[in-house]
């Protein structure tokens, strides 16, 4: 089996070793299944819809996971337009027969977020975007009978609030702990489908 992962920083591993993205983890994790990384640092979501053709189908994989739209949300783009441009790949997928499966960003820690990004951005308003994104994103999915990942909800069930700075470089970027905790989500919506 052969999965492309495509996305942003968030599925590229910004600021983490190869080794330690989520991605490659994945890769090791399980056997027969490859797992291509097509996250590009900084991109947005109609970024991936211009590349999808190349990064997605030129590469010929059993599934495709897809998962971006935070660096649109940091750039005041509204959920409508991220959730249309996610669904257009996934269209896309459908007509090649390629598995979609959409994974949902994690939060931003706006308080890191704050000190090691923008200032002055208003990260309460950014993390209100991808709730009303993942709400209807899953909506979306469970009405199409489309899988998802969600490591937004994964982080936090399984993180408490005061605790979700462990779990990032920047605000913005997973660290190792917080790829690792990907892998976890990543492995309960993979594993059946090996």
């Amino acid at each position: 089996m052969k999965i492309v992962c495509i996305g942003d920083s968030l599925t590229y591993g910004f600021g983490v070793l190869k080794n330690q993205r989520w991605v490659e983890m994945c890769g090791n994790l399980f056997e027969n299944v490859e797992f291509v990384n097509r996250g590009i640092n900084g991109d947005t979501t109609s970024g991936m819809l211009s590349r999808s053709y190349e990064d997605i189908i030129l590469n010929y994989p059993d599934v495709a996971i897809i998962m971006g739209g935070t660096n649109d949300f940091l750039s005041f783009y509204d959920s409508k337009m991220v959730e249309q441009n996610i669904i257009e790949l996934v269209k896309e997928c459908d007509v090649h027969e390629i598995k979609p499966i959409i994974a949902i960003q994690m939060p931003v820690v706006g308080s890191l977020a704050k000190k090691n990004w923008a200032d002055k951005l208003d990260y309460f308003k950014i993390n209100k975007n991808i709730e009303k994104y993942r709400q209807n994103i899953i909506k979306y999915c469970d009405d199409k009978l489309y899988k998802y990942i969600d490591f937004y909800g994964d982080l936090l069930e399984s993180v408490a609030v005061d605790e979700l700075e462990k779990y990032y470089l920047d605000g913005i970027h997973p660290n190792y702990e917080g790829h690792k905790l990907m892998v976890e989500s990543v492995k309960k919506v993979i594993k059946p489908l090996i």
